[in-house]
């Protein structure tokens, strides 16, 4: 199963809940090919989480503690805060 394949069901799952102020969206190359299917978690003033390594049961998992209730689960985290290096 690919990473989107991985990924669809619960994204439908969360953009058909009634959870307001979720805006779902794909990306390019995060360069973690081996960790993928991948999803990052950016919440107002909270530092961005990317988690990997995914699978369906891990995004229902992610969802409902890290959206809805606002802490992010580490066991299944790649990078916390900025990924980007200057």
């Amino acid at each position: 199963m690919t990473g989107v394949q991985t990924c669809a069901l619960p994204i439908y799952e969360i953009e058909q809940s009634k959870v307001e102020d979720v805006i779902t969206t794909t990306s390019g190359c995060a360069g973690f090919c081996a960790r993928e299917p991948m999803v990052t978690i950016d919440i107002l003033d909270q530092p961005p989480v990317k988690y990997g390594d995914l699978t369906q049961e891990k995004i229902r998992e992610i969802f409902k503690e890290h959206v809805i209730g606002g802490k992010p689960v580490e066991k299944y985290a790649l990078v916390v805060g900025s990924e980007t290096t200057y």
